[in-house]
């Protein structure tokens, strides 16, 4: 190269420096929704380089000029959005101090804002038990569900555990999580659960590891809710429904512990129409795993079924969402059964329909949260892989050995309940209906 070829190189670089392209950042993870409430947002993202994250925002992609960014230079970038205003569409754009930003103003890059707490307006509800795998199959379910999404998009959506095989590590979340569901992360805030596989790298005591590192959930009731005081269980609302996360793996499920003492308090003071309850290890299963068998996940399942369940329909429970076992089981509604299945008893079975309101009619219950009314039970299990089993357990109306997510919408005091299959078909449905 001659003199003056490498002056030219000299000056292109350092025009390219000057204008930041040296220096240029690269996204590897989001951007996606954390911690919402009906006046903030929380958004995440991760860049290779360290920098000042910075997000503008506003109420169109060409008015979102408001601009907020955390302190410090950074490769794992939060920032909170406040004085928003409730169930209202805000646009929005990551990047630096420096105006680089990392993604366009688009309308994808967008999210709605909770209502107020105790709204009655339609919610609609995504969850995935067990999706982790980074497969075809989990890829199939999402994309079954993106056909649904694109028509009527989920207001949340729920993780039941085991969000990244094996181990749960950084790496098999990027895989798992942000390759797979970018594009919903990026517009619908998600509210995980912790499972067994995720936390062979966490640790709930200390709330450390990747599953708490990337994840930011309230510790305060910051989104409804009785403060718990840790990420590891939490709760909720939106509109009038109320969520309730339980750690299932790695806190005390003991019936006297921290955890069912907040349980306690935390139902008696919600006022939602809807109490909806999520956690990893199912109180019924005769799937790749067996509720009867106090040896299967070191008692867990027992546990939870013994010491948590008779908590949950004291508060007036209504669904019970759980993973672990890769199957779809679902119950009648039931209340009280807290043993084998051996013991189960037709008194516990409060209707013994399919809960369908083109066969034998929906399932009712009175309003109001009225305590042991009747729960349904769903071990949704397998939206990244199927593991067979007996499925057998006696409080199930339908047991399916087949791929699939949870579709779940609440109008008023009617709640709608869908398993979609990998390709799109209807596989299970049934109805709750209040008065």
């Amino acid at each position: 190269m001659s003199r003056g070829h490498h002056i030219l190189l000299g000056l292109f670089l350092w025009f390219g420096a000057a204008a930041g392209w040296a220096h240029a950042q690269k996204l590897e993870r989001g951007p996606y929704l954390q911690l919402p409430t009906d006046s903030s947002m929380v958004i995440r993202w991760r860049t290779d380089k360290p920098s000042k994250g910075l997000v503008r925002w506003g109420l169109s992609p060409e008015s979102a000029t408001n601009r907020v960014q955390h302190a410090g230079s950074l490769t794992e970038h939060v920032v909170q959005l406040t004085r928003l205003k409730p169930n209202t569409r805000y646009f929005y754009a990551i990047g630096t101090e420096t105006n680089n930003w990392l993604t366009p103003s688009a309308p994808e890059f967008s999210f709605i804002t909770p209502p107020r707490p105790g709204t009655v307006q339609p919610v609609r509800i995504w969850a995935v038990g067990d999706p982790g795998t980074a497969s075809t199959n989990q890829s199939n379910v999402r994309n079954a569900f993106y056909q649904i999404h694109r028509q009527r998009p989920a207001d949340l959506w729920l993780m039941l555990g085991d969000n990244a095989y094996s181990s749960g590590t950084d790496a098999q979340f990027q895989r798992a999580v942000f390759d797979v569901y970018g594009a919903i992360l990026r517009q619908t805030p998600v509210w995980p659960t912790l499972g067994n596989h995720d936390a062979m790298h966490a640790d709930s005591p200390t709330l450390s590891g990747p599953y708490y590192d990337i994840f930011t959930l309230p510790t305060l009731g910051q989104s409804g809710g009785l403060s718990s005081g840790t990420e590891a269980y939490y709760s909720f609302d939106f509109a009038n429904v109320h969520f309730v996360c339980l750690d299932s793996e790695d806190t005390d499920r003991s019936r006297d512990g921290a955890m069912a003492a907040w349980l306690r308090a935390d139902l008696a003071n919600t006022t939602r129409d809807w109490v909806i309850a999520y956690f990893h290890h199912p109180p019924y299963t005769k799937g790749s795993h067996d509720s009867d068998k106090h040896s299967d996940s070191a008692g867990r399942m027992t546990e939870m079924r013994e010491n948590f369940l008779p908590i949950l329909e004291s508060g007036g429970v209504d669904l019970v969402l759980t993973g672990h076992s890769h199957s779809y089981e679902r119950s009648y509604l039931l209340n009280g059964h807290y043993g084998l299945s051996t013991n189960l008893q037709p008194s516990m079975i409060l209707n013994a329909g399919s809960g369908r309101l083109d066969h034998e009619g929906s399932y009712a219950k009175n309003g109001g949260n009225a305590p042991h009314q009747g729960a349904v039970y769903i071990c949704a299990g397998s939206s990244g892989q199927i593991s067979g089993g007996k499925l057998n357990h006696p409080v199930n109306w339908v047991s399916l050995n087949k791929l699939g997510s949870l579709l779940i919408d609440v109008d008023g005091l009617r709640a709608d309940v869908r398993f979609i299959g990998d390709k799109g078909q209807l596989r299970d449905y049934f109805t709750i209906e209040k008065k």
